[in-house]
């Protein structure tokens, strides 16, 4: 393997490991010592790739965004044809919201606790609007494609849904009270958002 290729294999593993200790202990432990340590590196090297923790956050937005969106184009959601129906694609952010909601739910909460930050410290607001692109993109397009007329501005609704609903199932007041999550009542809710932005 080649150093570039190494170095952004080092990256990444970075990355996530500071994603993973956000999730499980909040912002106050993320520490370069930290990271280091639980990515089993020398010590020293997540400082050496991102030398501030302004950077090294910055690092976990763009992480997150593109393992949210490998999600939808990896298999995590259903195919959408070239011509995709409502149906289908409630279908596909139902499966989506599920994952999120179950195996994903540890980048989810991460990614949550590492949004305030943004909202504290200017010199993240930047990053972090980039990071958040991507979803608003990928869901124009979606959009686009059943016919909305304004397609940027349902986009901008349908991503703001979807993050209330994942905030309210997974930190909501009354969150641990729900029952797990349901891929059929996901599609219903799903659909009644893709209605209610194309209305």
């Amino acid at each position: 393997m080649s150093t570039p290729e190494r170095a952004a294999d080092r990256r990444t593993l970075i990355a996530d490991t500071a994603i993973a200790l956000v999730a499980d202990g909040g912002l106050r432990g993320l520490t370069h010592r930290a990271v280091d340590g639980a990515a089993g590196l020398p010590a020293g090297s997540t400082s050496y790739y991102f030398r501030t923790r302004t950077a090294l956050i910055g690092a976990c937005y763009a992480r997150l965004a593109e393992l949210d969106l490998a999600d939808f184009d990896g298999g995590a959601a259903p195919a959408l044809p070239g011509r995709p129906d409502r149906d289908t694609v409630a279908a596909a952010l139902a499966a989506l919201l599920h994952r999120w909601l179950t195996t994903g739910r540890a980048r989810q909460l991460a990614r949550f606790e590492l949004s305030l930050e943004a909202a504290r410290n200017p010199e993240l607001e930047s990053e972090f609007h980039r990071a958040g692109l991507g979803a608003r993109a990928r869901a124009a397009g979606i959009l686009a494609a059943l016919g909305a007329r304004r397609p940027e501005e349902s986009a901008e609704l349908l991503v703001a849904w979807t993050d209330g609903l994942l905030y309210d199932r997974l930190v909501g007041a009354m969150a641990r009270s729900r029952p797990a999550p349901d891929t059929a009542e996901l599609t219903a809710v799903a659909r009644r958002m893709i209605d209610a932005v194309l209305a």
